[in-house]
Parts: structure tokens; sequence; C-alpha cells
């Protein structure tokens, strides 16, 4: 049996990331910041997890109520509240960070424990193409014309912090995916992608085998070469 816990897993990526792991024969946790937006999750047969990865106590209580770990997707993300510079202060960009960077590593290090008695532990850290300088710096990529500097920053961080890890965790596979442009409350679901194709890579990600790729970016196509 492959238990798997998955961040933000209430709605859009994260739910559609349980389905499918689910049809996969994963025993999924939801985690979320309100059991009561859980219906969803419970409806597809997840096991619904009170998790906040800003707050460490819950993050501690969620990684204490799981009988074993394998999985761990860390997908819980937020846009934030600054999209120019004539927006943006320290707190905003202390905002995005503490969830997208600082919450990764809050989940990720109190499962590591368990993550370690697993034969096959996997670790899929959900990034994005904003994160990607060459992508951002492209003309006619979708990710040219975003201007918010705290979550571009944030997803920047995660692909690093993921290449680290990967290289601390030999016996780990350890990778960052990139949903793409996929319609969700992210964008006023005005992606192009549905939420399974922006699912693509996080799930073959976290099916990715005990001899496969580790510190690798990858999007539904394959390997984002750095």
């Amino acid at each position: 049996m492959t238990h798997t816990l998955i961040t933000g897993a209430n709605k859009s990526l994260g739910l559609e990331t349980a389905r499918r792991l689910i049809e996969a024969g994963h025993t999924v946790h939801a985690g979320m910041r309100d059991p009561d937006t859980g219906d969803a999750a419970r409806a597809l047969g997840a096991h619904v997890v009170q998790l906040d990865v800003t707050d460490q106590a819950s993050v501690d209580a969620a990684i204490a109520s799981l009988p074993a770990l394998d999985v761990l997707v860390n997908n819980a993300g937020i846009l934030g509240t600054s999209f120019t510079t004539d927006d943006l202060d320290a707190d905003a960009m202390q905002h995005v960070l503490d969830t997208n960077v600082v919450g990764i590593v809050r989940v990720t290090q109190a499962a590591l424990p368990l993550l370690r008695d697993s034969q096959h532990p996997v670790i899929v850290n959900v990034s994005s193409g904003v994160g990607w300088p060459r992508f951002l710096s492209t003309e006619g990529r979708d990710e040219f014309p975003v201007p918010a500097i705290p979550y571009a920053a944030s997803k920047a961080a995660v692909i690093a912090l993921t290449v680290q890890y990967a290289k601390n965790l030999p016996s780990f596979r350890v990778n960052v995916s990139d949903p793409g442009y996929t319609a969700t409350d992210f964008n006023g679901h005005h992606g192009h992608q549905t939420v399974t194709e922006g699912t693509d890579a996080t799930v073959a990600l976290a099916l990715v085998a005990a001899d496969g790729p580790t510190g690798e970016f990858h999007d539904r196509h394959g390997r984002i070469d750095y």
C-alpha cells in the first residue's frame, strides 16, 4: 500500500492529483487548511487531513496522524497580492515565500522520518514555468507577460530547493513539476490546459520508479533542461 500526502488538495490541481493517484492505487491523505472544504476529496476516497503549511503545529499534527508515508506532493501555494513594483513591499514578498517556499520546507522536514521508513520514498514539489528565467524572458511563452515578482521568485526557489533536497537525499526520488498554464482559480480559469493536463507532470513524478529521475524539473512533455 502506497501512502501519499498531498498539500492543498481541496480543489484544482491538488484535488485532481488526488483523484488520479487514488485511481493509480495510492491511499491518499488530502491536506488542506479547512477540512470543511474537503467534501470533494472525501467523495474520491481520500482521507482529509487538516494541514496549514504556514503553521508548524498544524504540520506536525498532520504528519503525526499518518500511518505511513511513501509519497509527498507539496502542492499548496498562493499567488499573493502583489503584481507590479508599485504594490510590492517586504510583507507581500514574505507572505508568498512563507507559503510557497518555507511551507515546503516545514512539511518536508516534518515528513522525513516517515519517508525514510519507506522502501521507495518520493517527493514532488509543484513549481511553475513562471519560476524559470528562460521562460520568463522568452517572448511568446505563456510566462513572459507575468509581472509579479513574489510568485515568480518563490517558484524559482522551489526549483532550486528541489535540486538541493535531491542531492542531500540520494535514496529518494525528489523532483519538481511545472503544471503549465492551466485553468484554475489562480488565473480566473483562463488557462488553456485542463486540470488533468496540468497534473500530468506531477502525477508522473509521483509514480516514478525507484531507479527513476531525481533532481529534475518536468512539465507534461518531460524534462525541462536546465
